[in-house]
């Protein structure tokens, strides 16, 4: 349809409208981000200055175990969700959109499951996203791929910790210096990443840097929600602009 442009101009605008509230929802989301990476840099100050005069040492002290998920071939159906390195987003998130699932032997099961408060490492990549780290939150049971690293902490560290400094500025940038390129991909191994020197905090110092990001993760959530529907909203309304539905 060709409606007059009178009325183009005002379809235009309301598109406009539709589109400018999505983008604040993705800048909200973005900005908690932000404040995530943010509060760790003050709660914990800067890793190679260490202003605070934490101890030093190293990630293998603060695990209980590093395990390499499994090697099984993913399929599209399965008695559990199977979790591979394209459900860790590059901020750290986890990203259940695209599942694969997988049949397991129930004597392997317990060497692969992730279990709530677990962080999990893409040990294997492209160069850019090697290094990729979530922190699993979910109470159903899943099972992690080969390109996977479950690292379970002890009593002596808070998960949230962990996984806020491997997505850190200076995190980051530790993985993307150590890992080594092989055929287009890189790979940082067990050993070398439980062998990262890191700051060692207070636990509850670092149980109060937990509390703060849930926070933040709570109203993220709300963000995205928000973002969900204003999707849809500017969707539909695109929809009946093409069709000559969007009028009035």
């Amino acid at each position: 349809p060709l409606p007059p442009l009178a009325e183009q101009q005002k379809i235009a605008e309301i598109l406009d409208a539709a589109d400018s509230l999505r983008q604040k929802d993705q800048q909200l989301i973005d900005h908690y981000t932000t404040l995530s990476q943010s509060m760790f840099l003050e709660m914990f100050g800067d890793p190679v200055t260490n202003q605070h005069g934490f101890e030093k040492g190293t990630i293998r002290e603060l695990l209980s175990t590093a395990k390499y998920g499994t090697s099984a071939k993913a399929d599209d159906s399965g008695k559990y969700p199977y979790l591979r390195m394209n459900n860790i987003t590059y901020e750290g998130e986890m990203d259940f959109f695209s599942l694969k699932y997988i049949n397991i032997d129930e004597n392997d099961k317990e060497k692969y499951l992730v279990k709530k408060g677990d962080v999990l490492f893409n040990r294997t990549n492209s160069k850019e996203l090697v290094g990729k780290t979530g922190l699993y939150n979910e109470d159903e049971a899943m099972i992690i791929a080969g390109y996977l690293i479950r690292l379970r902490v002890s009593e002596q560290a808070n998960p949230y910790y962990l996984w806020g400094y491997l997505n850190s500025k200076h995190g980051k940038l530790t993985l993307a210096h150590m890992c080594k390129s092989i055929v287009g991909m890189a790979n940082i191994n067990a050993q070398e990443l439980q062998n990262i020197k890191i700051l060692l905090p207070p636990i509850l110092l670092q149980e109060h840097f937990a509390k703060k990001n849930q926070a933040i993760e709570a109203q993220k959530k709300q963000a995205k929600a928000s973002l969900e529907k204003s999707n849809d909203l500017f969707n539909s309304l695109l929809q009946r602009a093409f069709n000559g539905e969007l009028n009035s």
